[in-house]
């Protein structure tokens, strides 16, 4: 391949917006998945503004029977792929008594399923390739659990379950799979559940998304497997 490129889910807005800049900054070309084709629209004109390429691909994560070949059709559009990063997430605040059935499995979906079948998807590329990061955003709930917060929080722990797995299965093959688990982030998540948080001490999504670029661009021979990024005023 000519130029690096790389897959973000959830690319949107939050943490796969300001990844998809900062990895353009860096000279990257970025495919961009996200159900919002106008906001992607945006984004890929701020992305040819800094020089570099985008390609859109409009899609619902819930809808999971589709992303194996969106990722086929993906690899042929770039003519290979560097890096996926899965970050598309849902939450849905209930205790887990009072957690409609529907609701579990959105989560579950979109948290968990979407980045196994992306990660099908991508992986013989990245085999033929011999090289690839896979970098999974998790969440400090996939180390430590909530109230009220129990399906995101299943679906986080089998998210870093999943990273962990692949992380052995694919080392023979040069793949990387790294799992980053930040705490509270302010991004638009928080207004999609019916709590008021205090968004003032949260880490920003352009710090994530920093944080991103440098595990990504860390030399072939080191992989960070599991990383807790936390802001500085503790978890929340």
């Amino acid at each position: 391949m000519a130029n690096r490129c790389a897959v973000i889910t959830g690319a949107s807005r939050g943490i796969g917006r300001w990844t998809a800049l900062e990895l353009a900054k860096h000279g990257w070309d970025v495919a961009l998945i996200a159900r919002s084709e106008p906001e992607l629209t945006t984004l890929a004109e701020e992305i040819a503004a800094l020089g570099q390429r985008a390609y859109l691909y409009p899609q619902d994560m819930g809808v999971v029977t589709e992303l194996v070949p969106l990722m086929h059709r993906i690899c042929q559009d770039l003519g290979g792929c560097d890096v996926l990063v899965n970050n598309a997430g849902v939450a849905h605040l209930a205790n887990v008594a009072d957690t409609p059935l529907a609701e579990w499995e959105r989560i579950l979906a979109v948290n968990l399923t979407a980045a196994f079948q992306c990660i099908q998807g991508i992986l013989p590329t990245m085999r033929a390739q011999k090289q690839g990061t896979i970098i999974n955003v998790v969440s400090i709930a996939g180390q430590q659990v909530f109230p009220q917060w129990g399906a995101y929080c299943v679906s986080k722990y089998g998210l870093l379950a999943l990273s962990h797995t692949l992380a052995q299965e694919e080392r023979p093959y040069g793949i990387r799979v790294c799992a980053l688990c930040p705490g509270a982030v302010d991004t638009p998540i928080w207004e999609t559940v019916p709590a008021n948080f205090d968004r003032s001490g949260m880490l920003s999504a352009q710090t994530v998304a920093q944080t991103i670029r440098q595990m990504i661009e860390l030399p072939a021979e080191a992989s960070i497997e599991t990383l807790t990024l936390l802001p500085q005023s503790g978890v929340l």
